[in-house]
């Protein structure tokens, strides 16, 4: 049966980046980071691409230097990393991170990761994401047939031979159409890129449906409410502009990004990142500064 106002055929997924962004979107102090780690990101190819927005790698060396906290306002996305450092080797699945994430990076590592599109892993493994929020699973216990992955990733010696081994393992995984990912993908899509959409009501009014249905469906798919999602990508996008210098009117930004007024905006970013945004903005091009310098 069709949704009210949809037409009974699928329709298409929105359109794909056609390269992977280079932007800093959702990372803390990006330039900050980037003086204590690599990043790279690569896109996914053949049928993968329906589910994993792109595969990123991260190394460090930080054996003559002190630890790094690397921070990061996550999207709405489950990860699988494959990681290696001096606190240990893994393959995880990591859910959605309400919070800011938080990792240590200390001695000599590296990560290799596949961020699946927001929905993209339940849809994928036909698991309930929800019980994976704000947590990290070994793989194994996740996954099927996924003994010996972690190995043959971490001993691939480039990042596209990396890729290639997760893409073998993935895309001989069984799966199924599920058409209420399409919807999903439509409707995180118009979360991301249209600043009228600031609350979930103005969502379920978009897509003709319950409130209780979008929030059900969420949580199935993302692993997170769509309050969370809107507000996650508004922080994020507000971050992004601070860490690029646009503090001459914070009211007018907060009011564009959706909020009542810069009070609210204030308060709200400062519980997710721990500063203010005008602290976060000096903090971030000081930064760059040094990075520079």
């Amino acid at each position: 049966m069709s949704h009210r106002g949809e037409p009974s055929t699928v329709r298409p997924m929105p359109a794909r980046n056609p390269v992977v962004p280079a932007d800093t979107k959702g990372i803390l102090y990006p330039g900050e980071q980037a003086a204590h780690r690599t990043l790279t990101r690569l896109s996914p190819t053949g049928v993968m691409d329906r589910y994993v927005e792109w595969y990123w790698a991260v190394r460090w060396d930080l054996r003559d230097r002190s630890p790094y906290r690397a921070r990061v306002l996550s999207y709405p996305s489950v990860n699988l990393t494959f990681e290696r450092s001096d606190s240990g080797t893994g393959g995880f699945v990591n859910g959605v991170y309400t919070a800011t994430f938080v990792r240590e990076l200390s001695g000599l590592g590296d990560t290799f990761g596949v961020r699946f599109r927001a929905g993209g892993f339940g849809a994928f493994t036909g698991l309930d994401v929800g019980v994976f929020r704000d947590r990290a699973v070994d793989i194994i216990d996740v996954m099927p047939n996924a003994a010996g992955v972690t190995e043959r990733v971490l001993a691939a010696p480039t990042d596209e031979q990396r890729r290639a081994v997760v893409q073998e393992y993935l895309a001989a995984l069984r799966v199924g159409h599920d058409p209420t990912y399409h919807r999903v993908l439509r409707i995180v899509d118009a979360m991301a890129t249209d600043p009228r959409l600031t609350r979930v009501d103005q969502v379920a009014e978009r897509f003709d449906m319950p409130l209780r249905t979008l929030q059900r469906m969420f949580r199935r798919y993302v692993g997170a409410g769509p309050k969370w999602v809107l507000r996650r990508y508004r922080l994020q996008d507000g971050a992004e502009l601070l860490a690029r210098g646009c503090t001459d009117a914070l009211a007018v930004l907060a009011t564009e990004l959706g909020y009542f007024d810069q009070a609210h905006f204030t308060r709200e970013f400062t519980a997710e990142v721990g500063v203010a945004p005008g602290e976060y903005a000096k903090r971030s091009r000081d930064s760059v500064g040094e990075v520079r310098g």
